[in-house]
């Protein structure tokens, strides 16, 4: 127990920059409160009732302009103070928010009260992740129930796992071992025990560990049976007689809407095109998509959109659907 209330060692270099930026905010608060003290304690003994000082300085030209002196100093330092770990925060804020360039991809699931784990290869894991140390990792993660928070505290990166919506977060592991997993947002009676491990593993290690198991097919290729199963071959493959968007190569890219706007393809805007399909239409489309919404669960959206992004980087939906047998 006494492992998880001590501060855990940061096992990321973002999890190293965000204690320094916590220790420095430390030592300036911790500086200033004593500060306050220490002017507070002299103040009482200094100017106690029965000590004879001059009481009228402050009246006086002189004290008055020292008295403004004193107050434009005492708001401006800590002004731009604040401004400095403003801008320090914002920036660690915003490295947090975009992963980098080709991460290494795992989709999360959570539920009551466990989290489902897949890598791209099909290797499935519960309440354990394994990830390669040195790799940037992103998660792409979702709720098929109640709002659940993902929490590592030894890479200082936590977030909330909303239902209906993907969530992600990245992390670069710089040291080998086993961390603690949690979920931070209270989701029913079993909430304390809903936690895990992240095992952090040498690239070569964490392959041979990839490689093993019981084999599944791939999201990608499952999710090419799904795009058949409900005919979204029907109008989106490249050969329909249907007017649609073309899915080839279209992960990644900004596309224009309908309403003159521009929408980066992401998971959101896939996921969203899929259960709200009439929320944001391609520009030279119609609205003709019906909606998917409780006709696909949340791991068939899972596999949906990384056959998608498997399209846009490996080839056309045909090759794709011959790839998989289907």
């Amino acid at each position: 127990m006494s492992s998880v209330i001590e501060m855990t060692p940061p096992a990321s270099a973002y999890a190293h920059q965000v204690d320094t930026l916590l220790w420095s905010m430390s030592a300036v608060t911790g500086t200033v409160a004593l500060g306050i003290i220490i002017l507070l304690v002299g103040f009482c003994i200094r100017y106690r009732r029965t000590a004879k000082v001059d009481r009228t300085l402050n009246e006086t030209p002189a004290g008055k302009h020292r008295q403004r002196l004193i107050e434009i100093t005492w708001i401006t330092i800590p002004l731009l103070i604040f401004i400095v770990f403003f801008i320090w925060a914002a920036r660690l804020y915003f490295d947090y928010e975009v992963s980098p360039f080709r991460p290494l991809e795992i989709y999360v699931v959570a539920k009551q009260w466990m989290w489902k784990l897949e890598h791209a290869n099909g290797r499935r894991e519960i309440n354990e992740l394994h990830v390669p140390r040195g790799r940037v990792i992103k998660l792409v993660m979702t709720s098929q129930d109640v709002i659940h928070s993902f929490y590592m505290p030894a890479f200082r990166i936590k977030r909330d796992v909303v239902p209906g919506q993907f969530a992600t977060i990245w992390f670069a592991p710089t040291r080998t071992g086993d961390f603690h997993l949690f979920c931070a947002e209270y989701c029913g009676t079993d909430h304390s025990r809903m936690g895990g491990q992240i095992i952090v593993m040498e690239p070569e290690v964490y392959a041979k560990w990839l490689a093993g198991g019981t084999r599944e097919p791939s999201l990608a290729s499952r999710g090419a049976a799904d795009f058949r199963a409900f005919g979204c071959s029907g109008c989106h493959d490249a050969h329909s007689v249907i007017h649609a968007p073309d899915l080839n190569n279209l992960y990644g890219r900004t596309v224009p809407l309908a309403s003159g706007q521009f929408v980066t393809v992401d998971e959101r805007y896939v996921r969203d095109s899929i259960l709200q399909p009439s929320r944001d239409i391609a520009a030279g489309y119609a609205d003709d998509m019906p909606s998917f919404a409780g006709r696909v669960s949340e791991q068939q959206l899972v596999e949906l959109i990384a056959y998608i992004k498997s399209l846009a980087a490996t080839g056309s939906a045909d090759q794709k659907g011959e790839q998989s047998g289907e």
